[in-house]
């Protein structure tokens, strides 16, 4: 139903408030539990919504599905980088890898809202294709 979606700026015009509403909170939820849990549970936002709304919204069901996407490779980086750190000598290495992260996870996902407000999908450059 929403193939057309995948057009790259293209703003939909058959999206509803409501799709718009819990497309913007499966990216925003992944914000605020990043920044209530330390970046360990951000996930679950995005996962919660698409749980919720996979089955009544495709707009919704996608937005969801690669914010999820997107938060298990970033969490993967973040725990990749707190691992690093338990080394003396790699420690400025897994500090870089933390805050490129957190930096990632904030600009992709203000970037997804900003799209999501105007109708159209976000893409998410660095996704594990898990949820679709």
């Amino acid at each position: 139903m929403y193939d057309e979606l995948y057009d790259d700026g293209m703003i939909i015009s058959s999206v509803t408030d409501d799709e718009r509403t819990w497309a913007k909170l499966a990216h925003l939820s992944a914000i605020i539990a990043m920044l209530i849990s330390a970046n360990s549970l951000s996930f679950l936002g995005p996962l919660l919504i698409w749980g919720l709304q996979k089955d009544k919204s495709s707009f919704v069901r996608h937005a969801a599905a690669d914010s999820f996407n997107f938060n298990i490779g970033m969490w993967i980086l973040w725990f990749a980088g707190i691992a690093v750190c338990f080394t003396i000598i790699l420690i400025p290495l897994g500090i870089a890898m933390i805050l490129a992260s957190v930096i990632l996870t904030l600009w992709h996902h203000l970037k997804a809202f900003s799209a999501v407000n105007q109708g159209r999908l976000h893409y998410y450059p660095f996704q594990l294709k898990i949820l679709s």
